[in-house]
């Protein structure tokens, strides 16, 4: 099959065609020309404001599968992840049993393979991911684990990440951390500050991000290492990391792409849907959490996709699951609050994840394998259940309009569309 994307701009800084508007013509699954020139095609896409990238890469998201395939298995995920416009995703270990063993790796790589998005194994960093006893990481990255993670279980040992640091160097493996001090964060609800006060919520107080990431980047200049910290949220640990960088320490760190799009002080109080952790900050953390997007301290926009079903969010407040399902609306939530300027907000999706996790660049070339998204930045939509391919449905964003339509991926010769042309 031949699709010809008419009159697209690129947004490839590998790519000589960089922010140029250009025809783009894929053909069994190649990108086969790339230029001014009509092309035949058996698709044509054609729209105002058509734009094309590299796939996107998530480094963030959870399937059930296995154990709790109720709330996503891996086929829905793949099939919201390719809706949201990512070709690459990366899959935290927290499942049941956790990815602790080669077969696990394989169970994942296995099952990639017919899907139209590659789903990338991340390994736990310790035994069942109860942050004592190191896996077996060199075995594992062997296997294909592309990083390594206790994932929704933040690291609490000095200890377990010193040793983590110091047994990944060999091969350069990507230690991940979500940094929070749970003895801090106990029975916590929401951001600690006036909103929780006056809601009687016990509060999750920026401080427990804030000594955690100060430790690990003690601990990584002692041990040296690559470190990443996911879903970093204060202000507090983004000015620590942009610190770290200016010193020259391996360090990166990503957001959530939801992050900024509510404060703790609009929130809707008591929907579930609206918990998430770490939880929606203060006003200025917010302010902060821009200012380090723009000057490059952030690095990546993750999903943070956490499905939850109808029992787990359906409960009073302080009972109810944290997380909210967002791979769908990734891109359009990013782009409607962060005050990004899109090539960099393009880039954090790109560039820098396949960066930090050492994947193969995509290049936007003729004779290259197609691994692309196609989208429309200025086209507004609103989210809804009933088009969702996500098996949870708790987002806070079904209703409200966003900005920045997906219109499809191509990867591994899959074409995948939302809507027609």
């Amino acid at each position: 099959m031949k699709v010809l994307l008419r009159a697209a701009t690129v947004y490839n800084p590998q790519s000589e065609f960089h922010l140029q508007q250009q025809n783009i013509l894929i053909a069994n699954g190649a990108i086969t020309y790339i230029g001014p020139d009509e092309q035949e095609a058996d698709k044509v896409i054609s729209l105002d404001g058509l734009s094309v990238s590299a796939g996107w890469v998530d480094m963030n998201a959870y399937a059930g599968e296995p154990g709790l395939e109720y709330k996503e298995d891996l086929e829905s995920l793949a099939a919201a992840a390719a809706v949201g416009g990512f070709t690459e995703v990366l899959l935290l270990p927290n499942t049941e049993p956790v990815v602790q063993t080669k077969g696990a790796i394989n169970f994942i790589k296995n099952r990639t393979h017919t899907l139209p998005v590659t789903l990338l194994p991340a390994a736990a960093v310790t035994v069942d991911a109860l942050g004592k006893d190191l896996t077996e990481m060199i075995d594992l990255h062997q296997s294909g684990a592309v990083a390594f993670t206790d994932g929704t279980h933040p690291l609490q040992g000095a200890d377990v990440i010193l040793k983590a640091l110091q047994y990944l160097q060999p091969f350069d493996g990507l230690l991940m951390n979500r940094p929070e001090h749970t003895r801090l964060t106990e029975n916590g609800q929401m951001h600690e500050g006036e909103a929780s006060t006056r809601l009687g919520m016990k509060g999750i107080p920026a401080l427990a991000e804030e000594v955690t990431v100060t430790r690990d980047l003690q601990l990584l200049r002692y041990a040296g290492g690559k470190l990443h910290f996911s879903l970093i949220s204060t202000a507090a640990a983004i000015a620590a990391i942009r610190n770290a960088k200016a010193e020259g320490l391996q360090v990166t760190c990503d957001v959530a792409s939801y992050q900024t799009a509510f404060t703790d002080e609009t929130i809707e109080p008591f929907d579930t849907n609206y918990k998430v952790n770490p939880p929606f900050r203060s006003a200025a953390d917010a302010v902060a959490i821009k200012e380090g997007l723009k000057d490059g301290t952030i690095d990546a926009l993750v999903s943070a996709h956490m499905p939850q079903d109808v029992e787990g969010k359906k409960l009073e407040f302080d009972l109810a699951e944290f997380g909210i399902i967002n791979l769908e609306t990734a891109f359009a939530v990013a782009n409607t609050f962060l005050e990004l300027p899109l090539e960099a907000l393009i880039e954090k999706l790109t560039v820098n994840p396949r960066r930090i996790l050492g994947l193969p660049e995509a290049r936007l070339a003729v004779g290259e394998a197609a691994n692309m998204t196609i989208f429309a930045p200025d086209q507004t939509w609103l989210p809804s259940v009933e088009k969702s391919k996500s098996k949870s449905y708790n987002s806070p964003f079904f209703g409200r309009e966003l900005k920045g339509k997906v219109l499809g991926t191509i990867h591994k010769g899959q074409l995948v569309l939302n809507g027609s042309f």
